[in-house]
């Protein structure tokens, strides 16, 4: 692919920048604006953003997007950008965009998270051209790839980023329609989403405990204390055994060095 702009704004979207970059000349990166962030509500720029200081890569962040910003690229790839592209943009350039998942199962905000929640033993990565439709834009290239019985979302999104640069040197191709048939949709997070509920089979605890790890966490009340729970597996009679936790203003520590310090 020639020189071309990448619409990224989180820390997904900043790896394939990232990993773009040392195959590609990038004419600018677009992504949303600065905003306040984590308990003390500071001010921070997007991963995305980060990552193309460094590279020195120009950067665009306007709040909105409509026909007045002008974007010099006539191809963008767009990955974890957040804003909705208005058709005045769609029509003035192709849109390629990242989707971490096989589509049309699991369109929407959260695909890897709620690929290993299902249990799904596979899942990969698909480029489309960007249309109005959530991730319904025609199929331009698929890989596909496992996921590991230990994988969390961060190796799962890792391997996607991976593929992503290999799919790209195949584009623009053709393009085949995604058929509406078995479409799922992949919900965005939400606190509730976080919580482990005990009566629940561990199987199914674990894997919530995979897919909201390393970036989010899973939350759980243990020996009467709130903890986040990083890592996880079935112990031996069936239940859930923590492996990895984080007290609530502490650090990560190992479960057993937890309930050393609880006596």
């Amino acid at each position: 692919m020639a020189s071309f702009g990448v619409a990224a704004t989180a820390p997904f979207g900043a790896d394939v920048l990232e990993r773009l970059a040392t195959m590609h000349d990038i004419a600018f990166v677009l992504t949303r604006p600065d905003a306040a962030r984590g308990r003390g509500r500071k001010v921070e720029p997007p991963p995305a953003k980060a990552v193309a200081e460094r590279l020195g890569i120009p950067v665009l962040q306007p709040a909105r997007l409509d026909a007045s910003v002008e974007l010099p690229a006539e191809k963008i790839v767009a990955v974890a950008y957040g804003l909705l592209v208005p058709p005045s943009l769609l029509d003035r350039h192709l849109w390629l965009n990242v989707h971490p998942s096989l589509l049309p199962r699991w369109r929407g905000a959260a695909p890897v998270e709620r690929a290993i929640m299902a249990g799904d033993e596979q899942t990969g990565v698909s480029i489309i051209r960007l249309v109005e439709a959530l991730d319904a834009g025609p199929i331009g290239a698929q890989e596909t790839f496992p996921i590991g019985p230990e994988d969390d979302a961060g190796a799962v999104y890792d391997r996607a980023a991976e593929a992503t640069g290999r799919l790209l040197e195949t584009l623009p191709g053709s393009f085949v329609p995604q058929a509406d048939d078995g479409a799922t949709y992949a919900e965005k997070i939400t606190p509730a989403d976080r919580q482990l509920d005990l009566a629940q089979p561990a199987e199914e605890l674990v894997r919530r405990v995979r897919a909201l790890s390393p970036h989010i966490g899973a939350r759980a009340e243990l020996k009467g204390r709130p903890l986040t729970v990083w890592r996880a597996r079935v112990a031996g009679d069936g239940s859930l055994e923590p492996l990895e936790v984080q007290p609530e203003g502490g650090r990560r520590m190992d479960y057993a060095a937890w309930l050393r310090g609880l006596r």
